[in-house]
């Protein structure tokens, strides 16, 4: 199970994730999310468990405790939802961009 860990303090590391999950059962991955402008963490990471038991364990377990200072989201990850790029236009078929503009006279 992929789990999301959110409002992390930017110093968290890896290793110090995979540390605090580890008590709960098997750490298979560890991925801190990075800024690639600055190279300092976003503030989230995701922390990958095979066993789902384990992971409901350490997700129940830590969700709102304190880490380094602040209170931590840990829920099961969801996909990630599509962005609209492009051409704005929603599943109706309408697009924001067509507004009624006033064209100027000359």
């Amino acid at each position: 199970m992929e789990i999301y860990v959110g409002n992390l303090p930017y110093e968290t590391d890896d290793e110090a994730l995979r540390e605090i999950f580890g008590e709960y059962g098997t750490v298979d991955n560890v991925k801190i999310i990075i800024n690639h402008d600055t190279g300092r963490s976003k503030g989230y990471a995701f922390v990958t468990m095979n066993d789902n038991d384990e992971a409901e364990r350490a997700i129940e377990a830590l969700d709102g405790n304190d880490i380094g200072g602040r209170p931590v989201k840990v829920n099961e990850s969801r996909p990630r939802e599509q962005r609209g790029y492009g051409n704005n236009s929603n599943s109706s078929g309408s697009s924001n961009n067509n507004r009624n503009f006033r064209k100027k006279r000359y």
